[in-house]
């Protein structure tokens, strides 16, 4: 009877232990599926970040070329570590490039690019993170391609680096324009 008292919660914690490691080991956020995913991107109503930055709306996606919208904010330690993929990307020809700062201040989101560089063609504020419920993000850094129609092809959730540049966000913007229909992993 000792034995089983010892035998039994030992059972229960190597069978919670079991299911804590699948839970977390399951996969990166980045893999979860979208359901945004081949539907027309949300309307997008903000304000620009602050007077040095040009604001964009729904009306500036879909108008014939793919557009790439990330939502990041200056307090996420993530949107640091992929900020220097970001300006590479911003610095290849054709390529549109567009942020919304997430939950954060015009100062500091603002002196987060003054110190880092700012690779954002066009540049809006969700201080509520209202906008950023429509889009399904979940937390920064995330980014979106949105082809030439205006439709979402890919949803990433983790910081950008050159590999998931390579492997997933050129590959969509040059199936875009092509014409072929472009999807995420």
């Amino acid at each position: 009877m000792k034995r089983l008292l010892f035998v039994v919660p030992a059972a229960v914690f190597a069978g919670l232990a079991i299911l804590l490691y699948v839970g977390l080991f399951q996969g990166p956020p980045s893999a979860l599926p979208s359901p945004l995913i081949g539907k027309p991107a949300p309307d997008v109503t903000l304000p620009a970040l602050d007077g040095q930055a040009q604001q964009f709306s729904r009306a500036d996606i879909g108008k014939g070329h793919p557009v790439i919208v990330n939502f990041w904010a200056s307090w996420c330690a993530p949107c640091r570590i992929e900020h220097a993929a970001l300006l590479q990307l911003a610095a290849r020809k054709g390529i549109t490039l567009y942020g919304i700062d997430y939950k954060d201040t015009p100062d500091k989101a603002r002196a987060f690019l003054t110190e880092l560089g700012d690779p954002f063609g066009k540049l809006d504020q969700d201080q509520v993170g209202r906008v950023s419920i429509d889009w399904g993000v979940t937390g920064v850094p995330e980014t979106f391609v949105i082809d030439g129609k205006g439709v979402i092809r890919v949803h990433y959730a983790d910081p950008l680096d050159e590999n998931v540049i390579d492997r997933l966000i050129l590959p969509a913007l040059q199936r875009d324009a092509s014409g072929a229909v472009a999807k995420a992993d």
